[in-house]
């Protein structure tokens, strides 16, 4: 009986003891997973976004990056942010990758202790207070897309540029002495208001050669978007875009972005990051590949003639 009684009970603890190492391999694998992961929280679910993430995931499998990538499509959702920024908090994970300017500022006010790669924003601003995060951003280098301005229009000498000094005053300072690198000279002219803006749009549409528009809060807006075009038109001077909507409703160019490329710088910094490279030992990077569209009806009505080589290598057309 006695015998029976201790056979039974071995028996019971080999169970318990195979069950508990069972229990902490799962444990030990959940854990592992959880921290191999790369939590990605997309800020819309637009093509440009889907491009990038796109590129992003091909980086990875190109390079051998065994990790499981968790994307969140929270499309402006702020509920939905805070709880997978909570997840992370909770769960941990080897990178948090963000795209757009709200998840990108969420990212940086909540997590401090785990990498942050930016993409999808503008100006390195959002990120320029944790040290923990780096970005590709969509913005070119100043010198960048004056050289561009300087190959399309070749006959421009003074650049016009409408600007808030709030927003926009270091940027212009940095413009002023790089146009002069690049055979230009630009015309600042300060609006601290939109109710400024009238007066500051005809004083640098009578003495400009072009218009070059730079991302600003107070001058090139949805709401001011008309008057400036309808400025640049009547005086017949072209007008440089934030972007491909610009130019289709009458700005005569922009530059534009290779998202996919994006989306594969965006995937060669993630690699640095998972080898245990700072986010702060890597600077902001711009994108690399340099696209612009046309507008050929405004090269029209503002009497201009552009390079057939110029017109062959736009990536959209209006006309």
């Amino acid at each position: 009986m006695l015998t029976h009684t201790l056979t039974d009970l071995a028996a019971l603890l080999a169970r318990a003891i195979t069950l508990a190492v069972l229990l902490l391999t799962l444990l030990v694998e959940l854990v592992c997973a959880e921290s191999n992961r790369i939590v990605v929280l997309s800020g819309q679910d637009l093509k440009p976004y889907q491009e990038v993430l796109a590129g992003l995931q091909q980086s990875l499998v190109k390079q051998g990056l065994t990790v499981n990538v968790e994307i969140h499509a929270v499309q402006g959702n702020q509920t939905k942010v805070q709880d997978v920024l909570a997840d992370v908090k909770r769960n941990g994970a080897k990178l948090v990758v963000t795209l757009g300017n709200q998840a990108t500022q969420a990212a940086v006010r909540e997590i401090s202790n785990l990498p942050i790669l930016a993409t999808m924003i503008v100006s390195p601003d959002d990120i320029r207070s944790a040290p923990n995060a780096t970005a590709v951003l969509l913005d070119f280098p100043i010198e960048t897309q004056l050289q561009w301005l300087k190959r399309i229009l070749p006959n421009a000498g003074t650049v016009g540029v409408l600007f808030n000094p709030k927003e926009n005053q270091i940027k212009v300072d940095v413009a002023s002495t790089a146009a002069k690198r690049v055979g230009l000279t630009l015309v600042p002219k300060p609006v601290e208001t939109p109710r400024a803006l009238p007066d500051a749009l005809d004083e640098v549409t009578r003495t400009a050669d072009m218009l070059w528009g730079i991302p600003d809060s107070v001058v090139m807006t949805p709401q001011t978007a008309e008057p400036i075009l309808l400025s640049t038109l009547k005086n017949k001077i072209p007008l440089v875009g934030l972007s491909a909507s610009w130019v289709k409703a009458g700005a005569l160019y922009a530059l534009d972005r290779d998202y996919l490329d994006i989306g594969l710088q965006t995937g060669e910094l993630a690699g640095k990051l998972l080898s245990g490279t700072s986010g702060e030992s890597l600077p902001p990077t711009y994108p690399r590949k340099v696209t612009y569209v046309l507008n050929l009806k405004t090269a029209n009505v503002i009497n201009l003639e552009l390079q057939p080589d110029l017109i062959k290598g736009a990536l959209q057309i209006f006309q």
